[in-house]
């Protein structure tokens, strides 16, 4: 064989294991990751829910009733997590008085769903959740606690959401800046390689448009009260995401940016404050 053929051969054989390495990489980040949840605690109180979406099975969730005229909270987890993610925040919102719905949203825990999508899908399953909360607590205040990906499905969607007041965690700017910022952190200076092949794959893989990614976009079409929170050393969602984000939020809105923390379970990291800036947050807003 001569060298031009072995160039040849050896460089198109480098493109394919590149190329598989990265699909392989684009698959992993969408795959779904059911787990099997059971019964909630015994000291949640908790009902099993089985909330109908349209044309799909039902979304898997728990419902705490809360104390009469309180308002109600729906709480959506991050990415890879489930309902029990969000467990301790249920906790001390139920000893606060309020109602609780917590879900597995799609492709995630007991939802069933074929790929994660990043919020928009999702989306849907908090629309269907909140219209159910509307139909057994009419005339209800409702808020919502987003973590992460659950921040951005309560923001992506056709319409923006009918609830009155929003905590979003850890939310990104827009799927190029999220992709960008954690192949900055994966692999270094390989990331601007990287991630536009990433970002390429996602109309295609979920047939979805990178446009209809924008949590950026999606805020200044909400009006409710909005209460952004973050680490100020997250390298997935960066300070200047999140300062994008609270700009182009409407008021009411307020922010938390928490000093040291990195891309994490901000109840865990806060305990007690975090319980006191999101209840007063809710108590001014919704109460």
């Amino acid at each position: 064989m001569s060298k031009q053929k072995q160039l040849f051969v050896a460089t198109t054989a480098g493109l394919f294991l590149l190329f598989s390495m990265i699909w392989g990489a684009g698959s992993y980040f969408i795959a779904p990751t059911p787990q099997v949840i059971g019964a909630a605690p015994a000291d949640l109180q908790a009902q099993n829910l089985k909330i109908p979406r349209p044309n799909t099975t039902p979304i898997a969730s728990w419902f705490i009733q809360g104390q009469a005229n309180f308002p109600a909270i729906v709480l959506l987890h991050g990415i890879r997590g489930n309902r029990l993610q969000m467990l301790g925040r249920a906790k001390f919102l139920k000893q606060a008085g309020y109602s609780v719905l917590l879900l597995d949203l799609q492709a995630h825990g007991e939802t069933a769903g074929d790929a994660i999508s990043f919020g928009y899908r999702e989306g849907f399953d908090v629309r269907s959740a909140v219209a159910y909360l509307k139909q057994r607590l009419p005339n209800t205040p409702i808020g919502v606690i987003g973590v992460s990906l659950g921040g951005a499905a309560a923001l992506l969607g056709d319409s923006p959401l009918d609830v009155d007041a929003l905590v979003l965690e850890a939310v990104y700017r827009d799927i190029g800046s999220a992709i960008d910022n954690r192949m900055a952190k994966r692999v270094g200076g390989f990331a601007p390689m990287v991630a536009p092949l990433l970002l390429w794959q996602i109309e295609p893989r979920l047939g979805i448009a990178t446009s209809q990614l924008s949590p950026l976009k999606a805020i200044a079409n909400y009006h409710g009260a909005v209460f952004i929170i973050a680490g100020t050393k997250d390298l997935r969602t960066t300070l200047a995401d999140t300062q994008a984000l609270y700009q182009n939020a409407n008021t009411p809105k307020q922010q938390w940016l928490i000093e040291g923390a990195a891309h994490t379970d901000f109840y865990q990291h806060q305990g007690k404050r975090y319980q006191e800036k999101v209840l007063a947050f809710f108590a001014q807003y919704l109460c």
